[in-house]
């Protein structure tokens, strides 16, 4: 009963060296921890995140452009490094598009999508000349105004929200009542009304979920995704006299997090792709089709790194303190989406071969009981010092945690 508790899989193998302490891009977590002065930090694996990349795209159809969704993790390094490997950016704020632009990312390769934009978002996309993906009529009106006033025509790409939805999805983006896109039976009136005058349509973006690892309900996803399509574009011709650039057929590609999941059979999912493409010849004939992903990308990429301050036992129970927790980690937490608090794969970094094993609950520093790191968890025995790791952290980690939570120290973020 070693490592096995931690619940590893395949790919965070990579992170183990031959000697007991785990390592990142080759540095040791104690080299790690001088170079970025102290715990906590997130390191993220930049050879990984090339083989990730380089592996999908080999076995994508070459009609697929891959694009980065920077909200799975937005380090500026890290997005840096993603401009050399994907085709373009998805960005849901100003300042993820103009984190993107600095990247040399051309901005016609640039996406803007989420609801609520803000006046100030809409303009600064226009000027930029990067494409907002629409999510409601009442949009649409803000980007006619203020492509009026700025004399300019904006570049807008419509997402719908379909009838079906992505089934096994850890969260459902489309069907039914959504706050996502404009819903599929409302396209036809709103490309009748589009002010053609003051936006260039551009395409359509067909998102319905994220985090799934049934490779089956993907693929039907993208089957009825094509199909729909077809109707959309047929529509845009019709009623826009809109000759459609580009398709955004979304993601939802997971990665296994937890004992017993299994890893995306993404083989499978691209011989779909294959033949669809050739089903909708004519529908794809000078249309840029977009797979669009960020968790897939990074999250098997990245580690987050704490130290054990404090050992306690409180009735029974041993606990071991340490000086990160939920304010840094909120995913792993428990608090971003899951129903039953699972344990993310975890370990005690220095002590990959440890024999002593002990079952132990792992804390953070932050007075509330929702500030866990593990619960119930078989590992080595550990001391005052030693490294806390836990693995899948390369998405929604630092970005998506509330980092000034009781005002608590910073932590730190390295690529490497």
């Amino acid at each position: 009963m070693k490592q096995s508790q931690t619940n590893l899989t395949t790919s965070l193998k990579d992170f183990l060296p031959t000697s007991s302490e785990l390592s990142v891009g080759k540095f040791s977590l104690n080299q790690i921890e001088k170079l970025v002065s102290k715990t906590p930090f997130y390191a993220y694996d930049r050879q990984l995140i090339i083989n990730r990349v380089s592996q999908l795209t080999k076995i994508l159809p070459k009609e697929v452009s891959l694009h980065y969704a920077i909200k799975a993790n937005p380090y500026p390094s890290l997005v840096q490094l993603m401009a050399a490997q994907v085709s373009g950016f998805d960005v849901a704020s100003k300042k993820e598009m103009l984190l993107a632009m600095q990247t040399g990312m051309p901005v016609s390769k640039i996406s803007f999508a989420g609801p609520g934009k803000t006046v100030e978002d809409i303009e600064a996309a226009i000027i930029a000349g990067v494409t907002l993906h629409v999510e409601s009529e009442g949009e649409i009106a803000k980007i006619e105004l203020a492509a009026k006033q700025l004399k300019l025509k904006a570049n807008i790409a419509i997402r719908v929200n379909p009838q079906f939805e992505l089934k096994s999805s850890g969260m459902k983006m489309s069907g039914g009542a959504k706050p996502f896109g404009i819903d599929e039976e409302k396209i036809p009136q709103v490309l009748k009304d589009l002010p053609l005058a003051q936006v260039n349509l551009r395409g359509f973006h067909i998102f319905a979920g994220s985090q799934n690892l049934n490779a089956d309900a993907i693929i039907s996803a993208q089957q009825q995704t094509f199909a729909l399509a077809q109707q959309l574009i047929e529509l845009a011709n019709q009623l826009a006299k809109t000759k459609i650039a580009y398709l955004n057929i979304g993601g939802g590609f997971g990665v296994p997090y937890f004992a017993n999941e299994q890893s995306l059979a993404v083989t499978l999912i691209a011989e779909n792709l294959t033949a669809l493409i050739k089903q909708y010849k004519t529908l794809v004939d000078g249309v840029e089709l977009i797979l669009e992903l960020g968790r897939y990308l990074v999250a098997e990429a990245g580690i987050y790194v704490c130290k054990v301050v404090d050992i306690k036992v409180s009735r029974g129970t041993k606990y071991l303190v340490c000086d990160g927790g939920l304010h840094h980690h909120l995913a792993n937490s428990g608090n971003f989406g899951q129903v039953i608090r699972k344990n993310y794969p975890l370990a005690i970094g220095n002590k990959l071969n440890g024999n002593e094993l002990e079952q132990v609950n792992i804390v953070g520093p932050l007075c509330t009981p929702l500030d866990i790191l593990a619960d119930k968890i078989i590992l080595p025995k550990a001391i005052l010092g030693d490294y806390v790791v836990v693995f899948q952290s390369g998405a929604y980690g630092a970005s998506a945690s509330p980092k000034d939570f009781l005002s608590q120290p910073q932590l730190s973020e390295i690529l490497l």
